[in-house]
């Protein structure tokens, strides 16, 4: 009878405990998600199962499934996304010293309901052939005349637009804000444009000289062609100005999540480390951790200051943009 418990027993300790797993809801593509999770899984045993789709649609989602939602993490890009739904109830406060100690204030919800986990710069774009960086210096200097007809933007309906000014409307009132908008207006060189691509393409062929577009972007472009005659600018680094415009990728836990400590442990992971560096470097993003370096071909761009402004009032901010944007014929 002795023998027979033991050899249970050992057979019993020899079979896997049933693996926990997680539900991750991601506006980011499977490519730049899929091997974090696997590194996860890899290093703890939880299986994580995931949903890709626009932000919007996965927003509304989590809405309509309420209490019966599978989903126990929401991932998405764009501080105003994040703000949308930790306003709209889908997100739930953390307590989390790691995560405070990781991400700094104002690239996380006051409440704990999201952390950003990769950054990307909105910044300029020139034309390498056609500008000299030295005569470069502020988003507002792109609304001077000497500009005109030489401005390439991505349309105002992209939230990172929206947020880009909203956050100019927190730094520099709306007044400031308003006469930026109505120089670029006055500035460009082509109809506002359906993607940052384009704006790319537009700059390094040399229909315009400048324009405005998130360093990832650049990066993908920069990496297929290293010749692309184009490159970065950070505007707005002199002494008493606010620094370049910083957006953000992250996360929170849900509302109604099923495994919410669980959830909690993996965006403590995702804050830290390699985590962090491999989060941001699928991405060609800079890490939200600020002890995390930045990839070897992102850190090449150079060295600036970030605003630090809330991002958080990207979102709070949203709808005067956009009302703004609109005033002045920006499309």
């Amino acid at each position: 009878m002795r023998s027979l418990l033991v050899s249970l027993l050992g057979l019993c300790l020899a079979l896997p405990a049933q693996a926990e797993s997680l539900v991750v809801y991601s506006a980011r593509i499977e490519p730049l998600i899929k091997p974090v999770f696997d590194r996860y899984t890899e290093e703890t045993g939880v299986r994580i199962e995931f949903l890709t789709d626009k932000e919007a649609p996965l927003l509304a989602r989590l809405q309509a499934e309420g209490e019966r939602t599978p989903a126990d993490i929401l991932m998405t890009v764009d501080a105003g996304n994040l703000w949308q739904a930790a306003e709209r109830g889908v997100l739930a406060p953390l307590d989390s010293k790691v995560l405070e100690a990781n991400i700094p204030a104002h690239l996380r919800d006051a409440q704990g309901r999201w952390f950003a986990l990769s950054l990307r710069a909105r910044t300029i774009l020139y034309n390498t052939d056609q500008v000299n960086p030295d005569t470069l210096s502020t988003y507002a200097d792109l609304a001077e005349p000497r500009w005109k007809g030489k401005l390439c933007l991505r349309t105002s309906k992209k939230v990172y637009n929206q947020s880009l000014v909203a956050a100019s409307i927190a730094e520099r009132g709306v007044e400031a804000t308003e006469k930026m908008l109505r120089g670029w207006v006055e500035n460009l060189a082509a109809a506002p444009f359906a993607s940052d691509d384009e704006v790319i393409n537009a700059v390094a062929s040399g229909r315009c000289a400048v324009g405005i577009v998130n360093s990832y972007y650049f990066g993908r472009q920069q990496r297929d062609n290293p010749d692309i005659q184009a490159a970065l600018y950070w505007p707005d680094q002199a002494e008493g100005q606010h620094g370049v415009h910083v957006n953000a990728s992250g996360a929170g836990v849900t509302r109604h999540a099923k495994n919410p400590e669980q959830a909690k442990r993996f965006l403590e992971w995702l804050s830290s480390g390699e985590a962090q560096s491999m989060f941001a470097s699928l991405n060609m993003e800079f890490p939200a951790n600020p002890a995390v370096a930045a990839a070897p071909e992102v850190k090449a761009w150079g060295d600036f200051r970030a605003s630090d402004f809330p991002i958080a009032d990207s979102g709070r901010l949203q709808a005067e943009a956009v009302a703004l944007m609109d005033r002045v014929g920006y499309r």
